[in-house]
């Protein structure tokens, strides 16, 4: 796979994996209690930590023989896309979010930025987005190409809930995102499962 199209493949996927997860209504959340724009910050940032550490976790795999990171990228992938299709209430509510609720309207930027990080940065831990940067750096053992698309696919759905989530979310059905990520996961799930057999 060329540079431009896996960076675009780890875009697409990632962008429609993070659509139905929970961090998008903590944004969208978080965005009517503080400024937009000040829990954009906070969000890039927290994302930007996650990425790198998936990053890392996934080049920490390239160190196993092929057939065995083979054989762990099909099991995530396709443990991903069961993820996706749960579904259940509980996928879309952050754990942080009273933390959110408690803070007035006007608050500092500071607290603002402070806020929205440690929401998104706890409620992102095993994530089905960070599994899946760590699994394309694993497969294809590119973390940064994989890194800057899947932290531009983050910053820009968190943009969208930020700056326009209730739109997005009267106009694109939840589920359908869900079905569309998981057949996504499902197709890289089953390809790395046939490398893994194949080798």
């Amino acid at each position: 796979m060329s540079g431009f199209v896996l960076l675009v493949t780890v875009f697409a996927v990632t962008f429609v994996a993070e659509l139905p997860d929970k961090s998008l209504f903590a944004s969208l959340a978080l965005s009517t209690r503080f400024r937009p724009a000040y829990v954009w910050f906070g969000v890039a940032a927290a994302f930007t930590v996650h990425v790198a550490l998936a990053a890392t976790a996934g080049g920490l795999l390239t160190l196993a023989p092929h057939s065995v990171v083979e054989g762990i990228s099909a099991a995530l992938f396709l443990g991903g896309a069961v993820w996706m299709l749960r579904g259940e209430a509980h996928d879309e509510q952050e754990p942080g979010l009273d933390a959110a609720g408690q803070s007035p309207a006007e608050a500092s930027m500071r607290r603002a930025v402070t806020t929205s990080f440690v929401v998104v940065f706890i409620g992102e831990w095993g994530d089905i987005t960070q599994i899946t940067t760590a699994n394309f750096v694993a497969r294809y053992d590119s973390p940064l190409l994989v890194g800057i698309g899947a932290l531009a696919a983050l910053w820009a759905v968190s943009a969208l809930a930020v700056f326009g989530g209730a739109k997005l979310l009267e106009r694109v059905p939840v589920r359908w995102v869900r079905v569309v990520g998981a057949l996504a996961l499902t197709g890289f799930g089953v390809y790395s499962l046939i490398q893994a057999v194949g080798r």
